[in-house]
């Protein structure tokens, strides 16, 4: 895990800088700078009004009596989503609007309750249930 995470911290900005640098030289500067920014707001304000929707949504099975265990890995990505937008890059806002917007994150939630699961059957991952 220690080798696939160091690997995304040295690759992925490096094909961050040089997909920029291509975009500046296909589109310009100026024009590329702006859409860095634009999509940095878009991903703020997304992150913010699907952050309130899964809080919502939470708050409404917890009134029910029911686990809102889903809304909670909702909520991870969405979290993950908006800090990820908020890397100045077109990988990482690809990322990022995977994750917050929800027809794409319904496709990456099963993955990553599989993830889950399996560290829990391995004792990685341990859940406390205090009554």
């Amino acid at each position: 895990m220690f080798r696939i995470l160091l690997a995304l911290i040295i690759v992925v900005p490096a094909l961050e800088i040089w997909l920029l640098i291509t975009a500046g030289k296909l589109i310009g500067a100026i024009p590329t700078i702006i859409l860095i920014i634009l999509t940095g707001v878009l991903g703020a304000w997304l992150a913010k009004y699907q952050g309130v929707s899964a809080l919502r949504n939470a708050q409404q099975k917890m009134n029910s009596g029911q686990m809102p265990g889903d809304v909670i890995i909702d909520g991870l990505c969405i979290l993950i989503g908006g800090v990820v937008l908020l890397t100045p890059g077109f990988i990482t806002d690809a990322i990022g609007f995977a994750l917050l917007l929800p027809p794409t994150r319904n496709l990456i939630k099963p993955s990553i309750m599989r993830a889950i699961r399996n560290r829990m059957d391995r004792g990685q991952f341990i859940v406390i249930n205090r009554r």
